[in-house]
């Protein structure tokens, strides 16, 4: 028995007080930037693992550090946020949370993205090597992030003094649970999520009565001829075969029929792979935008807001050979190559920042056999629920046990003696 399996033969053990603490946190939702008690929580079981803990970074991130010796640091990171989303899971332990957000409005809460999950896998994969320190040897870091959802909670820590309450990884690891069999882990080098940019456009014209047009400038008209340019920037300005994504997802404009707005606000959100592509979609939008307020005779020029920025996830290629050697030794054929999500992230915010390669994956978490009957149906959108939305429900124990080991054995991969 090598060292890995040695310290993943500890699992059963845990498992118990993780169920717990996982429905805890499920029932306990909470929006980003305002996990206090999900914080609090997760440092009190890392102080009783034996891991020295800082806390309030960048408001609500904390870290714990468990030096076991010499040899490698591994950074670890799960996320803590939850979403404004209503539940309608079913399950016994499911949220019935609301709270205010920063507009001040009332909004139901549920982890609908796995992020309670994430913690405790990464918790499992600390108490596994707090508890088996014979089986490895170096430092361990585990990093607990606030809002990710919001593209701001990884630069938080990092703006919050991060480098300087830890010892320099030499690398750094991330997960997620996504809508795959739960026996599955996936991973690929290379880009594994898109870059993500949401935009705030704001247009001017004239109001007037809804029976003189002549009197004014329409701005449903102007943001109508936007919207229909926009849609065009991936057919017609990108090379064939270049992945992008330009979503308008709001469109508001006016209150009454009887009167032209002289105002629109568009909200958009962009996707990409490579910089590149990027910057020219931002290019395309700005310009655009200009160009239909100047040939609608606005009054001013238009207001472009960006924000709810997500850079792209694009893992070493040494990291990766080593990372996916170490789940192919473990998990055999259900260890495979991830296609690349739309999907946005920001946990490379802090490796970029440390200065270190970082490795991302997905695991599964939905029954292995409604996954395969679903697809050979090709009912997968229907059956499986996917993140984001109020029917997320991992099915936790085999889900956790396949991410809670691919934590530790990826750990392991750098840190195992």
């Amino acid at each position: 028995m090598d060292t890995t399996e040695q310290l993943l033969d500890g699992l059963p053990k845990i498992t118990g007080w993780h169920q717990e603490f996982y429905e805890d946190l499920h029932r306990h939702p909470e929006l980003s930037f305002q996990e206090t008690r999900t914080a609090s929580r997760v440092a009190d079981r890392l102080r009783e693992l034996g891991f020295e803990v800082h806390e309030k970074i960048g408001a609500t991130g904390l870290v714990g550090i468990l030096r076991n010796g010499a040899g490698k640091t591994v950074l670890s990171r799960a996320d803590m946020d939850a979403l404004p989303v209503h539940e309608e899971t079913g399950l016994p332990y499911a949220s019935t949370a609301t709270t205010v957000d920063t507009d001040g409005k009332t909004v139901p809460l549920m982890h609908a993205c796995g992020h309670d999950m994430h913690v405790t896998c990464l918790l499992a994969a600390a108490a596994l090597l707090s508890g088996n320190r014979e089986a490895w040897s170096g430092t361990f870091i585990a990093l607990f992030q606030p809002a990710e959802e919001v593209g701001a909670g990884a630069q938080s820590m990092v703006d919050g003094g991060l480098a300087g309450l830890i010892p320099k990884p030499d690398v750094a690891l991330g997960q997620h649970v996504m809508g795959l069999p739960y026996d599955t882990v996936a991973t690929r080098a290379g880009a594994i999520m898109s870059a993500g940019d949401s935009v705030k456009v704001t247009v001017y014209g004239k109001g007037t009565h809804g029976s003189m047009p002549h009197r004014g400038i329409d701005a449903v008209l102007l943001g109508s001829a936007i919207v229909m340019r926009l849609n065009a920037i991936v057919s017609r300005e990108l090379q064939p075969g270049t992945f992008a994504v330009v979503t308008v997802g709001s469109f508001q404009s006016g209150s009454k029929s009887n009167v032209i707005p002289g105002e629109a606000t568009l909200l958009l959100n962009l996707r990409s792979y490579e910089q590149a592509t990027r910057a020219r979609v931002m290019a395309a939008l700005e310009r655009i935008v200009r160009a239909e307020c100047e040939a609608s005779g606005s009054p001013k020029p238009p207001v472009i807001e960006y924000y709810d920025q997500f850079p792209v996830t694009e893992n070493s290629a040494n990291v990766h050979a080593r990372v996916a050697a170490a789940f192919g030794h473990y998990f055999g054929d259900k260890a495979v190559t991830a296609e690349p999500e739309t999907a946005s992230e920001d946990f490379s915010v802090v490796p970029v920042a440390l200065g270190v390669p970082y490795q991302f994956w997905f695991f599964g978490g939905f029954d292995p056999q409604l996954y395969a009957s679903a697809a050979e149906a090709g009912t997968l959108a229907q059956v499986i629920p996917p993140n984001h939305n109020g029917h997320f429900a991992p099915v936790f124990g085999p889900s956790f046990a396949t991410g809670a080991k691919a934590m530790a054995v990826a750990v392991m991969s750098y840190l195992g003696r």
